[in-house]
């Protein structure tokens, strides 16, 4: 059984978008590249077959990949509980490492979230983890690699 990806609306919808889009028209044209270079002759030494091939391959692992994604989706609504917004899922986290005056910001949620310009956690990391239902304000302690740590988080939004 497959892990359950917790994915926004949005996110789900560009995801079924693009493995509709390669289920049909990408592969329609991955064979046309494959017909095209199977007509220069000898296989054997025909790299413009080679390369279409390599890239129906992976091509198909996105497919396979997609697929996966869509149909094991949990599509979340990134919303507040009252007046206060939780770590979830979904929503961008700023944060203070103790001992530092920079402040981080990252994307809660899957790879396939991702937004320009910010870095993505996932949920399930460590620090994923100990952040997921922190509130603007607190305190949160986690394991790093170097030892424990504490994180404020600094803002929670949307």
């Amino acid at each position: 059984m497959s892990d359950t990806h917790k994915l926004s609306r949005e996110a789900f919808d560009r995801l079924q978008a693009e493995h509709d889009d390669l289920t049909t028209r990408g592969r329609i044209e991955i064979a046309k590249k494959i017909e095209t270079a199977r007509e220069l002759g000898d296989l054997s030494e025909n790299g413009d077959y080679h390369a279409a091939k390599e890239e129906q391959g992976k091509m198909e692992g996105r497919i396979m990949h997609l697929a996966n994604l869509v149909e094991n989706a949990e599509i979340v609504d990134v919303s507040a509980d009252g007046d206060e917004l939780a770590v979830q899922a979904g929503c961008v986290v700023s944060i203070r490492y103790e001992g530092d005056d920079d402040v981080e910001k990252y994307l809660i949620g899957s790879i396939e979230e991702r937004r320009e310009g910010l870095t993505v956690m996932s949920p399930g990391s460590p620090l994923g983890q100990a952040l997921v239902g922190a509130a603007k304000g607190d305190v949160v302690p986690f394991e790093a690699p170097s030892g424990p740590l504490n994180v404020t988080v600094v803002d929670v939004e949307i």
